[in-house]
């Protein structure tokens, strides 16, 4: 992270067991949550200097954490996710996306949203029907998974123009 400049970092499969923070030197902080050493796990790695900015760290699972910080009167939410692997049940898929949800329509109108997250999932080559949501340039083909990364994204697309455009501008 220091040698390539990286002041936030989305981490997932910790496997460590927990809600804790603690240092992990370089100057690097992780705040992370995990229920079981074997699998799963989220965190958020921040240079420590950004650690005093942190005013909420939000632990909703093992796949899905947040932290809201303050940095230069612009509040940051940052959302560390792991979804479910193909294989895995539908119902811990659909608990995944529920919890991402439930994380996002707690952050207020206005804060800014990164999600980092390791999705597990294919969106497919070309965006044909998705262009407001993805670029053309994926691979594979789309696969279950893959959809219900489009299906949230496309379920938040307002969220991002009201935070990137105002009202009554064109998107070029």
């Amino acid at each position: 992270m220091e040698r390539r400049k990286v002041d936030i970092l989305c981490v997932q499969e910790t496997r460590w067991k927990g809600s804790k923070a603690r240092s992990i030197g370089a100057g690097f902080k992780l705040f992370y949550y995990g229920v079981d050493s074997k699998r799963n796990g989220v965190g958020v790695v921040l240079k420590e200097e950004f650690v005093r900015n942190v005013l909420e760290v939000k632990r909703e699972s093992d796949r899905v954490m947040s932290l809201k910080l303050e940095i230069e009167g612009v509040m940051l939410n940052v959302v560390s996710g792991y979804a479910p692997q193909v294989g895995c049940e539908l119902e811990e898929k659909e608990r995944f996306w529920s919890e991402l949800d439930e994380v996002m329509e707690s952050i207020p109108t206005g804060e800014r949203v990164v999600i980092g997250a390791d999705f597990n999932g294919h969106v497919g080559e070309g965006n044909t029907g998705d262009e407001e949501v993805m670029g053309k340039f994926g691979v594979k083909e789309r696969n279950l998974e893959g959809q219900m990364v489009v299906d949230f994204a496309k379920g938040w697309t307002w969220l991002w123009l009201t935070l990137i455009f105002r009202r009554g501008r064109s998107i070029e």
